[in-house]
């Protein structure tokens, strides 16, 4: 009897040694499945008159707009430096630990660096703004594989270069070429190599990292181009639907930035420039989908935008440098409430709280998620960093608040104990 109890405790830890060493921890550009919401639990629901307490600050990085990412005791940034993109390894005190050419950075109009880096296990998988690929390891930042993703594949640019963060999905990872040769491709994340690549939209790829998600019987990226939003089945490279913006600018070039969100076969899209936003039905069958409502309220630039508790929460585009701070419903693109602070800029949400950074001047605000009103509880502002926009979007993690200007990256304490 005990040597049948004993190997039944054995077959049990082995099964749940393998079960969890096989499901890696993933980190990468916004929290929990690219929504902006954070399960972060026991947070500060209202903050120190000059704000929470830094922890650590470094102003050692390259310029740069993307978020962090973490992961094997590490946070993983990116910046640039002359005509590249560079990744960078901290360690949980802020201090750079090492750092490794990602790929060409973009020299165009903003060459900054903006694209998150993608972590899974030990490894981190990174997107330059000309759309080189690469692939590190986590520990040693030793490069594992690279490939020209944009330039092998035709791809096409839009005047602010290629600013995607990489999907990581099993054994395959998605990248967005555009162009006339293809749309989207997916790569062996091992090797670098080609598994397949979708037929072309003719379309130049938007600013957006893409979410994946499951309905209708299919797992399909939901990815944003300049014209089209459209959902790709991710096992064999099959468009299965696509729309046309509802509001596409005649004679310009739209200008798309926002990651999408999905709920229930339901997706909306936000652009800013006056395109305003819009929610698509997917058919019950996955190969098809209609605009269901427009509104012209959440204009969203490129802060991003967070669904909590059937309404959605952004700021809209009044011209470059101003917006005002807006709800609006799900179901039906109702307006809620529109209000004005400091400016637009980016969007979390925690425990029914949003984090919005004023991108103008650097206030990061704390204020309820609620559709009955804008209603701010605490703010301060962040006065590290060169010259230039906030456009880093605010992450939480293990109770920190991190936040990025450029060239300087800071860590608050915002847990509540």
């Amino acid at each position: 009897m005990q040597k049948q109890v004993t190997f039944s405790v054995l077959i049990f830890i082995s099964f749940f040694f393998l079960t969890n060493t096989n499901a890696q921890e993933t980190s990468g550009w916004r929290p929990e499945n690219r929504t902006g919401v954070s399960s972060e639990t026991g947070l500060l629901k209202v903050w120190p008159e000059n704000g929470p307490e830094l922890v650590w600050e470094t102003l050692e990085l390259g310029k740069g707009n993307s978020s962090p990412s973490f992961g094997n005791n590490k946070i993983y940034i990116t910046g640039t430096d002359n005509n590249n993109d560079i990744l960078y390894a901290l360690d949980m005190n802020g201090t750079i630990t090492w750092q490794k050419v990602m790929g060409r950075a973009w020299e165009g109009s903003y060459p900054h660096s903006r694209a998150t880096p993608t972590v899974e296990g030990n490894r981190v998988y990174t997107c330059s703004g000309l759309g080189d690929l690469a692939c590190f390891d986590g520990n040693s930042g030793e490069i594992i594989w690279s490939y020209q993703g944009s330039e092998e594949n035709k791809g096409t640019y839009g005047k602010w270069g290629i600013a995607e963060s990489l999907v990581v999905d099993g054994e395959k990872i998605y990248f967005t070429p555009g162009g006339p040769e293809t749309n989207t491709i997916a790569l062996n994340k091992n090797t670098g190599a080609i598994i397949w690549k979708s037929e072309s939209l003719d379309d130049e790829p938007g600013y957006v990292s893409p979410i994946l998600r499951e309905y209708a019987g299919k797992k399909m990226l939901i990815n944003v181009s300049l014209d089209h939003v459209y959902g790709v089945d991710v096992t064999n490279g099959k468009i299965l639907w696509k729309v046309a913006h509802a509001n596409a600018r005649e004679g310009r070039e739209n200008i798309l930035c926002v990651t999408p969100l999905f709920s229930d076969g339901k997706v909306y899209v936000t652009g800013g420039y006056d395109i305003g936003g819009y929610q698509v039905k997917i058919a019950g069958d996955g190969n098809s989908a209609e605009v269901v409502w427009s509104d012209d309220v959440l204009d969203v630039h490129h802060g991003g935008i967070v669904l909590v508790d059937g309404y959605i929460y952004g700021s809209n585009w009044l011209n470059n440098a101003n917006g005002n701070w807006c709800s609006i419903n799900w179901e039906t693109g109702k307006k809620m409430w529109e209000e004005h602070w400091q400016c637009k800029g980016s969007v979390i949400a925690a425990e029914g709280m949003l984090y919005i950074y004023d991108e103008k001047r650097g206030n990061i605000g704390l204020a309820e998620a609620t559709p009955e009103k804008f209603n701010l509880i605490s703010s301060f502002q962040i006065t590290q960093g060169d010259a230039g926009p906030y456009w880093a979007h605010p992450v939480i993690h293990n109770g920190i608040l991190y936040l990025r200007h450029n060239n300087a990256f800071m860590a608050y304490d915002i847990k509540s104990d």
